[in-house]
C-alpha cells in the first residue's frame, strides 16, 4: 500500500497506449519496484454471499507473494475509491485456501492479471494488463493529490473509476448475460471488450 494505515484511497484509469503511460510515469520520475508479474486472486464468500451483499471483499492472492486481504465497503460520495484495506503475507497459498474452506468460506470468483508497479514519492503506480483491457491504478494519501497525478500524466480526470476489477467485470457480466465469476483471459480471449462496454471512457 501506499500509506502507513488500514485506508486504502486510488483510482483506476482505463488506457488504450500502455507503453507510452508506462513512459510518462518514469518521465515523471517514477520508479520500478515489482517488475511484471502474473497474479492468480481468489474471491472469497459465505454460502448465502453474506461479504458481497454487504460490499465487503476476503481475497487470497498469488504473484511474487502470497497475500491474503480484507476489504471494506467504500466510502460513499466520494470521487475516488476510500476504504478499510487489511493485508497480511502467507507462507503457503494452499494451505491459505483450505483454512478459508474449513471456516466455511467458498470461491466466490477468480480473477487473474498482470501487474507492473512504480513508487511515484509517495504514491504507488500499478499498470495493470486486464482480461478486458489495460489500466493504471494510483493510490495515494488523499483525493488532491490522485488528482494532481493524473494531470501530470495527461490523463482525463473525469474518465476515472472507483470501481474494482470485479466490480467492472460484474456490471460487463449482467449486460452481457455471463455468470461473472471467472475473470480469466481464457475464458474472454474470444471477447472484444470495449470502455463503453465496462461503463467507461479511455483515459488517455
Amino acid at each position: 500500500m501506499a500509506n502507513n494505515s488500514d485506508q486504502e484511497i486510488e483510482v483506476k484509469f482505463m488506457i488504450r497506449d500502455h507503453g507510452a503511460l508506462e513512459k510518462r510515469l518514469i518521465a515523471a520520475g517514477a520508479v520500478l519496484v515489482a517488475p511484471r508479474v502474473h497474479e492468480i486472486n481468489l474471491r472469497f464468500d459465505t454460502p448465502d454471499w453474506e461479504l458481497t451483499s454487504n460490499r465487503r471483499v476476503l481475497r487470497l492472492r498469488q504473484d511474487s507473494r502470497n497475500v491474503l486481504t480484507y476489504k471494506g465497503p467504500a466510502a460513499a460520495g466520494e470521487e475516488v475509491a476510500i476504504r478499510t484495506e487489511i493485508e497480511t503475507e502467507v507462507a503457503d497459498f494452499g494451505a491459505a485456501q483450505r483454512i478459508l474452506e474449513a471456516l466455511g468460506y467458498r470461491i466466490a470468483a477468480t480473477y487473474e492479471k498482470y501487474r507492473t508497479t512504480y513508487q511515484w514519492g509517495e504514491l504507488e503506480a500499478v499498470l495493470d494488463e486486464m482480461p478486458y483491457g489495460d489500466f493504471l491504478e494510483i493510490e495515494g494519501p488523499d483525493t488532491a493529490r490522485l488528482q494532481e497525478a493524473a494531470a501530470v500524466l495527461q490523463l482525463d480526470w473525469s474518465s476515472r473509476s472507483s470501481f474494482s476489477y470485479m466490480g467492472l467485470f460484474e456490471y460487463y457480466s449482467q449486460a452481457h448475460g455471463l455468470p461473472g465469476k471467472d475473470l480469466s483471459f481464457a475464458a474472454l480471449s474470444k471477447r472484444s471488450i470495449t470502455p463503453a462496454d465496462l461503463g467507461l471512457r479511455y483515459a488517455d
